[in-house]
């Protein structure tokens, strides 16, 4: 009787040990280019739970107050997909390089994730790009 209950501990904490969930990124990086200021600035990071269990994201946060990442609010089963979405603030203008860092239940519980780009001003940088010539050339 010792022997079948030691066998079924050890069948069911091999099992409880493999029994984990997993986030798969369709890309780690999101890359805008160069946009205009005051564009849509919201991009969204796909992934798939492709572990045995629910995954929960319980928490995704910014390397800057100028990104504002938006996790799932529910448990993403297994086989599932969902998206971390992602609002840069596009009346900065300037490069864009910065870092969302996603923690779950995952078997890697911490992924950081980044999204660059350029934010330039349309009116602003078009002068600028005119003036090949200065005062005295002209």
């Amino acid at each position: 009787m010792k022997q079948i209950i030691t066998i079924l501990f050890i069948g069911l904490v091999s099992f409880s040990v493999n029994a984990q969930a997993k986030i798969e990124f369709k890309t780690d990086t999101i890359d805008y280019g160069t946009i205009e200021k005051g564009s849509n600035g919201v991009r969204e990071f796909e992934f798939t739970n492709t572990g045995n269990e629910p995954l929960i994201v319980s928490k995704v946060s910014s390397s800057c107050g100028c990104t504002i990442p938006k996790k799932p609010d529910a448990p993403i089963m297994p086989g599932k997909t969902g998206v971390i979405e992602v609002k840069y603030d596009t009346n900065r203008v300037n490069p864009i390089r910065k870092t969302i860092t996603v923690i779950s239940n995952a078997e890697t519980p911490t992924v950081a994730l980044k999204i660059k780009g350029l934010v330039v001003n349309e009116v602003t940088d078009g002068v600028l790009q005119k003036k090949d010539k200065s005062i005295v050339e002209q």
